[in-house]
């Protein structure tokens, strides 16, 4: 049993970041599907106002635990922790514009069901997101 758990303690440490952004990637796309669900089909808001209202708070989710968990973001000072939370809203306005567009199409235009056409851009979003974190808002300054 030991060597089990140290073979996957070994295997988490080596894949510490995917593994992590998988996690809260799961965890922010469950907030942001429930919250889609609870404001579209519970209070019964336009399924646009519901998109952008699950966005807003599962983007402060998200940026929180990418910089503290996921990508471990040393930054402290002023000037650069307002450069990286500005980075990752813009970038995530940018999936977001993404998502918006394609439910339009699929919800909208296509007549498809609102909470698949809300699965497939959702899966299309964390894949944009971590890349966008990876490369660009959460990188080491050398």
């Amino acid at each position: 049993m030991k060597k089990l758990w140290n073979f996957c303690w070994d295997m988490y440490k080596k894949y510490e970041e995917g593994i992590n952004y998988l996690i809260f990637g799961f965890l922010a796309f469950v907030l942001n599907y429930g919250l889609y669900y609870l404001f579209d089909n519970v209070l019964g808001i336009h399924y646009m106002v519901s998109t952008v209202l699950s966005w807003v708070l599962t983007v402060v989710f998200a940026y929180w635990t990418n910089r503290t968990f996921v990508f471990k973001s040393k930054n402290k000072d002023a000037n650069s922790l307002r450069e990286e939370f500005l980075s990752f809203i813009g970038a995530r306005v940018a999936t977001e514009l993404l998502e918006m567009g394609l439910m339009f199409l699929m919800v909208g235009r296509a007549e498809l069901n609102e909470m698949i056409s809300k699965f497939v851009c959702q899966v299309l979003v964390i894949v944009a997101n971590y890349f966008l974190s990876k490369l660009w808002i959460f990188k080491e300054k050398k």
